[in-house]
């Protein structure tokens, strides 16, 4: 079997003296591992980071084998992130994220937004908003779609700053006022037709998080009886010390 793809490689680990098991997020494959025959090799090391973006050909004798991957660079990112704590810390948590995605199921959505993440990992205004976004594309992925395009009560499209912890739908101030203390705010970035370049305050960003955070937690990663991963929080303190 084969097939030729490209991917964002988001982790290698060492395999026998001289090999890797690379695993990418790929366009068409989703989520796949192969082997890389000589990838600890001085040629092929560079190539093999993650945040790197690869040209793969799979092979393997039948589909369930891991198989092994020939890799030619496209876009080498890896150089750029080196003296980024943020950026080493962001491409760490996207790839903590993609995993909880099923191995070899297609989401070439999710492969379009990592790899523009990938590009803006070093641009500590811009990384926080698009990973914030990020959350919310993966918990849809899996099921669990946030409605931030109108007030739950009132059907309105206007005004809408807050979110239900129950529902993870969306309420205008004048419909969430009266339960405003037990709502989670809606930063202006994470509304629906946001512009995807917004810039967000401090607060806002501290804000999205927070929404995101609570629903990855009570609805995707505690369903594997997991804690949001320890990225999450190295990624959000490189944030914080960014935003200071």
């Amino acid at each position: 079997m084969e097939w030729r793809d490209e991917g964002l490689i988001i982790g290698v680990r060492r395999h026998g003296e001289a090999s890797t098991i690379v695993e990418a997020m790929t366009r068409a494959h989703g989520r796949h591992l192969g082997l890389v025959r000589g990838g600890r090799s001085a040629r092929l090391r560079a190539t093999l980071q993650r945040g790197n973006t690869i040209a793969l050909v799979w092979r393997a004798r039948l589909d369930e084998h891991l198989g092994s991957y020939a890799a030619e660079p496209l876009s080498l990112r890896a150089g750029r992130r080196m003296g980024s704590g943020l950026a080493l810390a962001g491409i760490n948590y996207v790839a903590a994220l993609m995993r909880v995605l099923p191995e070899r199921d297609p989401h070439e959505g999710v492969y379009e937004a990592a790899s523009v993440i990938a590009d803006a990992l070093d641009d500590g205004a811009l990384a926080p908003t698009l990973i914030a976004r990020f959350e919310a594309q993966i918990l849809a992925e899996c099921g669990f779609q946030l409605d931030l395009s109108r007030c739950a009560a009132t059907g309105v499209t206007d005004d809408l700053i807050y979110v239900s912890p129950k529902s993870g739908r969306a309420l205008s101030a004048e419909a969430g006022a009266p339960w405003r203390d037990r709502l989670l705010p809606l930063p202006a970035f994470l509304r629906e037709g946001a512009p995807p370049n917004a810039l967000p305050s401090a607060d806002e960003i501290a804000d999205g998080f927070r929404l995101t955070g609570f629903f990855l937690a009570r609805d995707l990663f505690a369903l594997h009886g997991e804690p949001l991963p320890d990225s999450r929080a190295a990624f959000l303190k490189a944030v914080a010390q960014g935003l200071r």
